[in-house]
């Protein structure tokens, strides 16, 4: 879609797109699938529920902050029992697997 500039620009899912076009882009991405799946799933539920980051960081007894980061997908410091708590104060419940 072109700008008064004559510049195109593209939203967010267009340059996602043209970036994993790259094989080396596209590895790194995949990588991330897991942290991608539960960050989504995370920010579904709250979202279902109506809440803000900060309503469900306060039922879980967490600051939002550290709410945000893990709907950012950064888990590198987050426990089992942590998820375990998002996922009842959300009424919903944790699967975890391992597969090859």
């Amino acid at each position: 879609m072109p700008t008064k500039a004559g510049k195109q620009t593209m939203n967010f899912r267009q340059h996602k797109e043209r970036l994993l076009k790259d094989p080396k882009v596209r590895k790194e991405y995949d990588k991330l699938e897991p942290e991608f799946q539960l960050a989504h799933s995370l920010i579904t539920a709250r979202l279902k529920k109506g809440w803000t980051q900060a309503e469900l960081a306060r039922r879980v007894g967490m600051q939002q902050p550290n709410m945000a980061r893990l709907e950012g997908g950064n888990y590198d410091r987050v426990s089992l029992p942590t998820l375990k708590k998002i996922a009842r104060a959300l009424g919903t419940r944790i699967q975890v697997r391992l597969s090859a």
